[in-house]
């Protein structure tokens, strides 16, 4: 179930936080609650990330996407993510979560975001493809831009490591094959 007692919280408490720039980094904390764990009593990996979606959407909060997504009747997706999980959150565990735009292209706003655990070790770390889109489809990011009155919409150069992503992903085959059962 989607923890919107916790959204509502977060965006109330991103609201009274001061705004920031689109790629600056929102940082938030964290407690890994007995309902977020899987049987091995650590953050279950689905919920970790739930628990981005929330970072993503404090995120937009201050950056002041969610304002102008509300009133042009837009809406967000994501388009694509690549996950690495490598230290485990254990229940009652506090950590802290960064979450930031990195770049963009003619259609899709790259975010990335990471846990960290009180002893400064990286938890997971993630990168989104995200898209805002209205009833025709994808809105390009210089025109969700503009209507958040950024008068520069130039992304800051794509780091390699993403723009090796974006490749791998264009070979991937979609629609997936289906194998045909025996």
């Amino acid at each position: 179930m989607f923890p919107i007692v916790r959204l509502i919280k977060d965006l109330m408490v991103a609201r009274r936080m001061p705004p920031l720039n689109l790629t600056e980094t929102h940082v938030s904390s964290h407690i890994c609650w007995p309902w977020d764990l899987d049987i091995w009593l650590e953050l279950n990996n689905g919920r970790a990330m739930t628990l981005y979606d929330l970072g993503r959407s404090m995120n937009a909060q201050r950056v002041g996407l969610i304002s102008v997504i509300t009133k042009k009747r837009w809406g967000m997706t994501m388009a694509g993510s690549t996950v690495r999980f490598r230290r485990r959150i254990r229940g009652f565990e506090r950590f802290e979560m960064r979450s930031r735009a990195v770049c963009w292209d003619d259609k899709f706003i790259y975010l990335e975001q990471s846990m960290w655990k009180k002893n400064g070790e990286c938890a997971s770390h993630v990168l989104f493809r995200a898209a805002v889109t209205n009833s025709k489809g994808i809105v390009a990011p210089s025109r969700v831009l503009a209507e958040m009155g950024q008068v520069d919409s130039t992304s800051p150069d794509m780091p390699e490591w993403i723009a090796a992503w974006c490749a791998a992903d264009v070979q991937r085959p979609w629609p997936p094959m289906q194998e045909r059962l025996a």
